[in-house]
């Protein structure tokens, strides 16, 4: 049996280098997202944290600003990104990403087209699933801030993103696509368009803050080709545990949308 190695890590550490984003903890667990750049510097109220202290040094390092304060330093992770990053619209918070890229079985080599891509959370949550993918936006602020932040976090995936000022209740240019993915506020308007869009077994997805949105859209859909529609929302709820006290954190995260998806059969 032939037993393959993993290369080595050029820098196995992983030490902070200039254009890296840091995510830097204090000890009341507040998080503050930066970029590092030669003589750039961290200010807050505790004080002063340079750049350059940070530069060669590895993740996990623990720093001290100008005034003493305790400041730790990690790389960030897409949970991190998607809460701290610049916006412009309301984001896909992380608790629905997992799920959507679960439902719409988003894997290296799928054709996405995203429509109401905001400030490009949801993007960069399913490039990184392996997508390519096309976004339809009405709003060319949105549009370039999803453009940018999907350049800044996730610069070796950008190649397969691009972003059209487009409405996407007046048509879909993109042909045999294998998903579609909507956050707009009249999903069911898109299913005729879907339905000469996508190659038969596409799933589409729809993110809707409200049940009358699901419930109308879930009728639309049950009037077309789609089948197997099903709607679901996800709750969060945290623990505490210190010891031996054990029990559900005060506050959870409770309703934030409603997550609706369908498969595309094909045309008899």
């Amino acid at each position: 049996m032939t037993v393959h190695q993993l290369d080595e890590p050029a820098d196995p550490e992983r030490r902070f280098t200039p254009g890296d984003d840091v995510l830097l903890i204090d000890r009341k667990r507040r998080r503050y997202l930066v970029t590092l750049a030669e003589g750039g510097e961290f200010h807050n109220h505790a004080g002063v944290l340079p750049h350059d202290d940070m530069l060669g040094k590895p993740e996990g390092t623990t720093f001290r600003t100008t005034h003493g304060a305790w400041l730790l330093a990690l790389r960030p992770t897409l949970n991190d990104i998607v809460l701290k990053m610049p916006r412009g619209a309301q984001v896909i918070y992380p608790k629905d990403l997992g799920p959507i890229i679960v439902m719409a079985d988003l894997h290296p080599g799928v054709r996405v087209l995203e429509s109401g891509v905001g400030s490009g959370a949801l993007s960069m949550a399913m490039l990184r699933a392996g997508a390519s993918i096309t976004g339809y936006e009405l709003r060319e602020d949105f549009a370039d801030r999803a453009r940018e932040n999907v350049g800044r976090f996730t610069p070796e995936l950008a190649d397969r993103y691009r972003v059209e000022l487009r409405d996407c209740y007046e048509g879909i240019d993109e042909r045999h696509l294998d998903r579609i993915v909507l956050d707009l506020p009249e999903p069911w308007r898109v299913v005729p368009h879907a339905e000469g869009s996508m190659r038969p077994g596409g799933i589409l997805v729809a993110y809707t803050p409200t049940i009358g949105q699901a419930s109308t859209l879930r009728q639309r859909l049950d009037e077309s080709r789609f089948d197997f529609a099903e709607t679901l929302e996800v709750l969060q709820r945290t623990w505490h545990i210190e010891g031996q006290s054990v029990r559900p954190d005060h506050r959870m995260v409770a309703h934030t949308g409603f997550l609706t998806s369908a498969r595309l059969l094909a045309a008899e």
